[in-house]
């Protein structure tokens, strides 16, 4: 047991809890820290030569209060230093250290993205949310959402980030870029994500969003026509799904007296599968606040979206009251 520092004692006396503690309270529960630190180890520093580097576990609780909460390198540094629940979070004893400071937090994230440790994370979640049944097969649901960009030319190269791109979406231009996420029909979890400029159409990705095991599909309007696509029709897996895709309201038939509207029945049962793709966003844009990219370039920010959404499903699990123990 660790000893308690006057701070601890002082707001053991709160009344209540800040919703910002009870997050990180819940994520520290269900985030396996000994599988991710394994991931890490193989390409950390060892400390043999030079000065000791800060432990695996403590930089990656930062690094993850960064991501989470959308800092920059020195706005983690700082809210560590001004919030109690943070620096708990961490594991941090003012008495015995000082928080790892900007330029180590830039160094660790830096390794993470060069090696690709955050898609491993990802996978690594998901190969064991399937062996405990939260993520079942057979089913998936696709869809998109647009990450804007900064469309900024006051930078050294006078231009805007050349890997994103600009598309229009209903009546607003926008600049950025794509994220195309397959979610499990049945339990809302994701996995698989992609990364696209912005102006990528959500269908052209859709074939690499579809499990080896699926047999059914659910889309939106955007991705209707998918089943007369080349990649669809040549592959004889992709060929035998069936794919159940919204059409558009304006295509409907009106129905008039009182005879039973069969068209619209059918499409509401497909949107009652297909809204649990939203949820995942909803958690990445409102929660996590990540409504804009962090990075210039795709390969940066795809980096952090698989964190967001490792850390989304670990999150979905948790507010139904569930573990990553098995569900048999």
């Amino acid at each position: 047991m660790k000893q308690q520092t006057f701070s601890d004692m002082e707001y053991s006396s709160r009344k209540r809890k800040t919703k910002r503690e009870e997050f990180l309270e819940i994520m520290d529960e269900i985030i396996p820290w000994d599988e991710w630190v394994g991931v890490i180890e193989p390409y950390y520093p060892s400390g043999k030569r030079g000065r000791r580097p800060k432990g695996i576990e403590k930089m990656l609780r930062m690094y993850l209060l960064q991501v989470w909460f959308n800092l920059s390198d020195e706005g983690t540094e700082d809210a560590i230093y001004d919030s109690y629940a943070m620096r708990k979070f961490v594991g941090i004893n003012f008495l015995e250290e000082n928080a790892p400071d900007a330029t180590t937090l830039l160094k660790f994230r830096r390794l993470l993205e060069q090696k690709g440790l955050n898609k491993l994370f990802f996978e690594a979640i998901n190969r064991v949310m399937v062996e405990t049944g939260h993520i079942l097969k057979g089913g998936t649901v696709v869809d998109a959402t647009i990450i804007n960009a900064s469309p900024s030319t006051k930078n050294a190269d006078k231009q805007r980030d050349p890997e994103m791109h600009q598309t229009k979406k209903g009546n607003e231009w926008r600049f950025g870029m794509k994220c195309h996420i397959g979610v499990d029909a049945f339990s809302g979890l994701v996995h698989t994500i992609k990364v696209t400029p912005a102006n990528v159409h959500d269908i052209s990705v859709a074939s690499e969003l579809i499990r080896e095991d699926d047999e059914v599909v659910y889309g939106d309007s955007g991705y209707l026509g998918i089943e007369k696509r080349d990649e669809i029709i040549s592959d004889e897996h992709l060929a035998s799904i069936e794919y159940r895709i919204n059409r558009k309201p304006s295509h409907l038939q009106k129905v008039s007296g009182n005879s039973l509207d069969w068209d619209r029945i059918i499409e509401h049962a497909k949107s009652s599968v297909r809204c649990k793709v939203e949820h995942p966003f909803r958690t990445v844009k409102c929660l996590f606040g990540y409504r804009k990219t962090a990075y210039r370039g795709l390969a940066k920010n795809e980096n952090r979206l698989y964190v967001l959404f490792a850390s989304a499903n670990l999150y979905a699990l948790a507010s139904r009251g569930r573990s990553l123990a098995p569900t048999w």
